[in-house]
């Protein structure tokens, strides 16, 4: 298992991305992650990438569908060729509010045109490496046409690692048919991933002949942690209010009905459109939030980390940004449970 480290979206995003990315290889992390919620996923790590030799620099999520796949597959192959391979692509979907009315872009069968963005920057890809003629004619997608002038050409690791983002069966099943990696949503618990996510991977593996182990797991994790009661106590009103808000979501309703707890989705539903929020956070109850969180002191954040997910999911991050000099002791704590040793 790796511990990798999630970008900040706050405050002035781009200057001190080479700083950040510096300091996370520094640390000991695996990787570094970007969202794209408030700013764009790609351009932090060109900056990172600059900055760093050793560290994995990948998108958690870019969002598929506001890009053509051309222009996705030009961005990843220069961020591949720039990082010296130490690029991953992840994608996700988004919800069909925010594709079509925040982007402007089609919304249809999101598993299904997904598939097919993914098999179309795959056949972009292998035409940049190969020189070659691009012929790649799928249901959403026809890229048929790549001259010598617009060719980037070959790149010394031209394997590009693409892994995806969801909740539901569809797309776990996906990642299984045709991905290197499947993102877990953060709203999540063990006893998911091993109902719910795991068999939809090898589901999907055993369609094409591939292994299940084909496919890394990677998640962000809840946590709660602190030196005081009362930092203890501002973490799991947080942490509260974080697993409400998605549980009010009936795209995550899945992991609710593992644990039998869909009636609270539903309490909390109402209460979103309701536009009750400060009473949303009272529905998630102790078992809930340990149910979806961790909670340790900081010198147990990650030995509990590895009891929790060792042997269950290949990349784990804090759902905390890392800010360099902010909890460095706490972080190399972490790191040396995790990683071992930088």
């Amino acid at each position: 298992m790796k511990l990798d480290a999630s970008l900040a979206v706050e405050g002035k995003h781009l200057p001190g991305i080479d700083e950040t990315g510096h300091a996370a290889e520094s640390l000991g992390f695996a990787g570094l992650w970007t969202s794209e919620t408030k700013h764009d996923s790609f351009l932090p790590l060109a900056v990172a990438a600059n900055a760093t030799e050793r560290l994995s620099l990948g998108t958690s999520i870019a969002i598929a569908f506001s890009r053509s796949p051309m222009v996705t597959a030009q961005v990843a192959w220069d961020l591949q060729d720039l990082s010296g391979g130490r690029f991953i692509l992840g994608l996700g979907t988004q919800v069909k509010a925010h594709v079509t009315r925040r982007f402007g872009m089609p919304w249809e069968k999101p598993a299904v045109r997904l598939k097919d963005y993914i098999q179309a920057i795959r056949a972009i890809w292998e035409s940049f490496q190969t020189e070659g003629p691009l012929n790649y004619e799928g249901e959403f997608y026809r890229h048929t046409l790549m001259t010598p002038f617009f060719n980037p050409g070959p790149i010394e690791h031209p394997t590009i690692p693409i892994y995806i983002a969801g909740v539901n069966t569809r797309l776990a099943t996906l990642a299984g048919e045709l991905c290197d990696g499947f993102h877990v949503h953060p709203f999540h618990s063990p006893e998911y991933v091993r109902q719910v996510v795991q068999p939809a991977i090898q589901e999907g593996a055993a369609r094409e002949n591939r292994s299940p182990k084909d496919v890394e797991l990677a998640t962000s994790v809840f946590v709660v942690t602190g030196e005081s009661e009362e930092q203890i106590a501002e973490q799991r009103q947080k942490m509260r209010a974080q697993a409400a808000f998605y549980a009010s979501t009936p795209t995550y309703r899945t992991v609710l009905d593992v644990h039998g707890w869909s009636e609270v989705g539903e309490k909390l539903g109402q209460l979103a459109r309701e536009k009750k929020w400060d009473e949303m956070p009272e529905l998630i109850t102790d078992e809930m939030l340990h149910t979806f969180a961790i909670e340790a002191h900081p010198d147990e954040v990650g030995p509990t980390l590895v009891k929790r997910y060792e042997g269950l999911i290949d990349r784990v991050a804090l759902y905390l940004p890392f800010v360099p000099g902010e909890k460095d002791e706490f972080w190399r704590a972490v790191i040396g449970s995790v990683n071992g040793p930088a």
